[in-house]
């Protein structure tokens, strides 16, 4: 646990009694702060019983007459669509709101670094789509050089919950539009941002919103280094906004399926091969093609981001390539979950939205695309139109209306994942691949997209 500084004897409020709300409460308490709290669910009295704390209605007139801040949960919002009663209140009265990405980077570093012969360092990584696995493969390659590391965030631990650093640790976080909108301290080492796809357009009021709750993480702090996609021109933005010129190292920059040149620090995937280059020169070259943990271009991004982050460390290539070949990718993300009669069958159910799927669909040659679920804004038209599709089966509470807007594919209205599976698993040929790629979020059907892939993988193991 990270116990919070400056805040001793100070009363703090925390709104929203989740994981990261209850790790926040006894973050805080560790660091002598009176913690009161608030969430707005039946169970709050016995949440607030169980944490030791008092629950007071942070929604009332004068709730914040003697309160310090407010550390306000990620899923709720602050701003858009509109602020949460508690959270308007506060501002209201002048109270200061932060969260606990921003209690993390103030109180991360102790006087005990002192005596440490390398100062912990805190990698950062946010973008639209690949964050978690970029996050995890940063954190399994400091496992496999024999780097002591942690990993948290919005993937693993909470950023609260995790050990004190130890001497010459790197902490992996994996940092969503939510935490980095709002937390008043972003103070990465390295920050790295993979990518840009219009999502969480609702909560951030349109794709300008969403792009600047990203740049925070490298506008607020200014990391030592940062590691940059540029497949997109708010990448490029961002590139440019922090480098002092073309040979500036401070920036690397990656990218999939454009070959980066000039005399900067450049890593790129082209035709399944990695290549990093330093002041106009091949540095090293890995061959991604036979990684089965990393599968398709999106992934090979994914690697690009990971291999700079960990070079920027002072990491040998060779150690980052044997690290990538051991890497078994996440459950989700293009997990293969079997393969029956030639035909494989993949568990892409991260794929909430149109650009994650369509770089899923665009890793195989044949696909048999079970998708659907609750449309998220912007339409489908940029999937279209998905030559790798033979044909797709479509779920969710809403699947004629999504099928309707998949012009020009062959479709089947299946409704419901078991529907789904065994009619492309009865349809699929040897050398085709059952992908489940949504391209939407799961919550007309399901709790999470994990509910959903995890149903997905139920049907496939059923299957006669």
């Amino acid at each position: 646990m990270i116990p919070v500084q400056g805040y001793s004897g100070k009363t703090v409020a925390v709104l929203g009694l989740g994981r990261s709300g209850l790790a926040t409460v006894t973050a805080l308490q560790a660091g002598g702060a009176n913690v009161i709290v608030w969430d707005d669910s039946p169970e709050a009295a016995d949440k607030a019983n169980d944490a030791g704390v008092t629950l007071r209605d942070l929604t009332k007139q004068g709730a914040f007459t003697d309160v310090a801040a407010l550390i306000t949960s990620p899923g709720i919002p602050h701003l858009y669509p509109e602020p949460h009663p508690a959270i308007a209140r506060a501002m209201v009265e002048g109270c200061p709101v932060d969260n606990d990405i921003g209690l993390f980077f103030r109180s991360f570093a102790t006087g005990e670094w002192d005596n440490f012969e390398t100062i912990p360092k805190v990698i950062a990584v946010t973008g639209s789509n690949g964050k978690s696995t970029t996050s995890a493969l940063i954190y399994h390659i400091l496992e496999e050089a024999g780097r002591p590391t942690q990993l948290a965030g919005n993937i693993g631990r909470g950023v609260l919950d995790i050990d004190e650093a130890h001497d010459g640790e790197v902490i992996v976080l994996e940092l969503s539009s939510y935490q980095t909108d709002l937390a008043r301290a972003l103070t990465p080492d390295v920050a790295v941002f993979t990518n840009l796809s219009s999502d969480h357009l609702d909560r951030h009021a349109g794709h300008g919103g969403y792009f600047a709750a990203k740049r925070r993480l490298f506008a607020e702090g200014g990391p030592d280094r940062a590691v940059i996609g540029v497949d997109e021109p708010e990448g490029n933005y961002i590139a440019n906004q922090l480098s002092e010129g073309p040979a500036d190292d401070r920036v690397i920059r990656v990218s999939s399926g454009t070959k980066l040149g000039g005399d900067g620090w450049n890593v790129f995937a082209r035709k399944g091969f990695l290549s990093e280059t330093r002041k106009g020169r091949q540095v090293a070259s890995i061959d991604l093609r036979q990684i089965a943990g990393l599968p398709g271009a999106h992934n090979h991004q994914n690697a690009c981001a990971a291999y700079a982050a960990c070079r920027s460390l002072g990491i040998g290539p060779r150690v980052i390539e044997q690290a990538l070949h051991s890497f078994k990718g996440l459950p989700h993300r293009s997990q293969l979950i079997a393969q029956r009669d030639g035909v494989a069958f993949v568990n892409d159910s991260k794929a909430t939205n149109v650009d994650s799927a369509a770089k899923a669909l665009a890793a195989f040659s044949k696909v048999r695309w079970i998708c659907g679920g609750l449309e998220k804004e912007g339409g489908l038209e940029a999937l279209l139109p998905a030559p790798t599709v033979v044909k797709a089966y479509v779920i969710g509470r809403e699947a004629a209306a999504f099928a309707m807007k998949l012009k020009g594919l062959d479709v089947e209205i299946c409704g419901d994942m078991k529907t789904a599976v065994t009619k492309a698993a009865a349809d699929a040929q040897s050398g085709e691949t059952v992908l489940l790629a949504p391209a939407a979020a799961s919550f007309d059907q399901y709790d999470s997209f994990e509910k959903r892939g995890d149903d997905f993988a139920e049907q496939v193991a059923s299957l006669s």
